[in-house]
């Protein structure tokens, strides 16, 4: 079993799409294994997103994933990752395969409802990230 790590987004959430999103997950077999809904500090999404700092979008992802709440989510299945990612679809909406999250709830590649983990590694930085000292189930 292998877990990876995932994101509603505020655009989602503000929009009312968390249950539905919940509801493709499960019958996409995931399990969730964490769930937690959280509100984002500006400081907390500069240290998530760390690794995007250089990068010319950082402050305008940074405003946006602290400016309301969202889901922070632990997944669990076999392939969870690349399963997630599938699930997910491309970064941008309007490139996104019929039937994922982003074509579904995604609003624009800047605004594009979930997140998720791209490796491994990542998905164990992730979720430790937001729920470290926390039991998974």
């Amino acid at each position: 079993m292998e877990r990876t790590f995932g994101i509603i987004k505020p655009d989602a959430v503000a929009a009312g799409d968390t249950g539905k999103i919940l509801d493709i997950i499960e019958q996409n077999g995931f399990k969730v294994a964490g769930m937690r809904k959280i509100h984002m500090s500006k400081k907390t999404a500069q240290q998530f997103y760390s690794v995007h700092a250089s990068r010319p979008f950082y402050d305008a992802l940074t405003t946006f994933m602290s400016s309301a709440p969202c889901v922070v989510l632990v997944l669990e299945k076999d392939g969870a990752i690349l399963g997630w990612r599938e699930l997910m679809g491309a970064t941008n909406p309007d490139m996104a395969t019929e039937g994922t999250l982003r074509k579904l709830f995604g609003k624009s590649i800047d605004h594009n409802a979930v997140h998720g983990s791209d490796a491994k590694e990542t998905a164990a930085e992730e979720i430790a990230f937001f729920f470290a000292g926390m039991n998974l189930v």
